[in-house]
């Protein structure tokens, strides 16, 4: 079995496991706004966004991850998806700090699973719309 059959499963279940992580933090804009109002003002500086917003952004962000999950313009969502983790990684530095939320540290492997995805998004084929890719 050649390296690049041998990659599909696992980066098909990588692809999976981030759109579902992605997926929850989208809902959450359209199920709790209040709540993605409270994140954005505390780990982005960004306060004052009304629920008609995160119902834009969260819109927007359920294209991005649609597409991403089925393998659509792979370029453009996968490095989304890596450019909205990376800045939500980062944005939580204060979290890293000592032993109080350690959850907050899950965040380093998705992290580096939405780069082995971006990286290797050719190779990454399995359940995808190829011709959209």
């Amino acid at each position: 079995m050649s390296t690049e059959t041998r990659l599909q499963t696992p980066l098909f279940l990588l692809r999976a496991g981030v759109f579902i992580v992605m997926f929850m933090w989208t809902a959450d804009k359209f199920v709790n706004p209040a709540h993605s109002a409270a994140v954005y003002e505390r780990f982005y500086l960004i306060g004052g966004l009304g629920e008609m917003a995160f119902l834009v952004i969260g819109l927007l962000e359920l294209a991005v991850i649609v597409g991403f999950l089925l393998g659509v313009r792979k370029t453009l969502t996968y490095g989304v998806i890596l450019a909205l983790h990376a800045v939500s990684t980062l944005s939580s530095w204060q979290q890293y700090l000592g032993f109080d939320n350690l959850l907050f540290f899950a965040a380093w492997p998705m992290l580096a699973a939405c780069y082995a995805l971006f990286v290797l998004r050719d190779l990454d084929t399995k359940f995808t719309l190829a011709k959209f890719a």
